[in-house]
């Protein structure tokens, strides 16, 4: 394959369904470009790692779509066709469930919608929440008191939010009580109204807990589900609050429901080289003890 300049023209040369992918890819990069959207890197090295010939020419998120605006000098775009179909779920539901791998944009892109609408006023605060469970270490052997103890647990939200506006915004947003960054013990009990909230790391959540979490949302709230369930750290035969509520919320429809996977992983490209690794010894240990 040989793409040739030839000043205003590009010729392409090789196998007649590998020039028309490239050509497709070309003239997608020139409509976003004229759009005002430069396509980065990872954006291409995505599609071209993702997609096939046989699949047709490759498509680039439309870059015309409005995007998720933090504050004047930071917007958040979806960089994936998946990412497009989250955040259009987001605006169009009172309540999105979002289920991919890690890398793929969950959390960040659920913190940047809650605190657009919080800096837009659409909503009086913003609730983050997680359910702490142990992944491999235990928390009574952590130093210090209950916040202290727990606060590792929330460290990702608050590094999600300092990463989207001024340190000092945020904490004075804290102070003032709009934004809350706390465990899902503390949600028991509460009626959240006017409210955005983010559940993260949901897979970790028992049927309890996420039946809990669902009947908090009051009046004027929203809020984005966020999880991974390959990636549970519940206790071996403990049944996840989140594969079970996608399961039986799927034909809900003021719910949305949206499953990201390999292709709409954003970070380095060695974390998808990492799943699939180990995604491939996974089903040849299913193989062998099949066998």
């Amino acid at each position: 394959m040989r793409i040739v300049d030839r000043g205003a023209n590009v010729a392409i040369i090789g196998e007649d369904k590998n020039a028309r992918f490239i050509a497709g890819l070309l003239s997608e990069l020139l409509v976003s470009v004229r759009r005002g959207h430069t396509p980065t890197v990872a954006e291409i090295r995505g599609i071209l790692e993702n997609a096939t010939p046989a699949e047709g020419p490759p498509k680039l998120v439309d870059p015309t779509r409005t995007p998720n605006i933090i504050r004047r000098d930071l917007r958040v775009r979806p960089r994936t066709s998946g990412q497009e179909q989250y955040l259009t779920a987001v605006e169009e539901h009172e309540m999105t469930f979002v289920i991919g791998p890690a890398g793929t944009g969950k959390t960040y892109l659920a913190m940047a919608a809650a605190l657009s609408a919080l800096l837009s006023k659409r909503v009086q605060r913003l609730i983050l929440t997680r359910p702490a469970v142990e992944a491999g270490e235990s928390l009574g052997f952590l130093p210090g008191d209950l916040e202290e103890k727990i606060n590792p647990y929330l460290r990702p939200l608050y590094d999600a939010l300092y990463s989207m506006a001024d340190m000092e915004q945020i904490r004075r947003l804290v102070e003032e009580e709009r934004i809350e960054v706390a465990p899902l013990a503390f949600m028991r009990g509460r009626t959240l109204d006017h409210a955005y909230v983010v559940l993260d790391e949901a897979q970790n959540t028992t049927t309890e807990q996420m039946m809990m979490f669902l009947t908090r949302l009051g009046q004027g709230s929203r809020a984005i589900i966020t999880g991974d369930v390959t990636q549970c750290d519940l206790p071996r035969g403990t049944r996840s609050g989140l594969a079970e509520a996608s399961r039986i919320l799927q034909q809900v429809p003021e719910i949305g429901m949206v499953h990201l996977n390999k292709k709409d992983i954003v970070r380095n490209p060695i974390v998808q080289r990492i799943i699939d690794a180990y995604d491939e010894d996974k089903a040849r240990l299913e193989t062998v003890v099949d066998g």
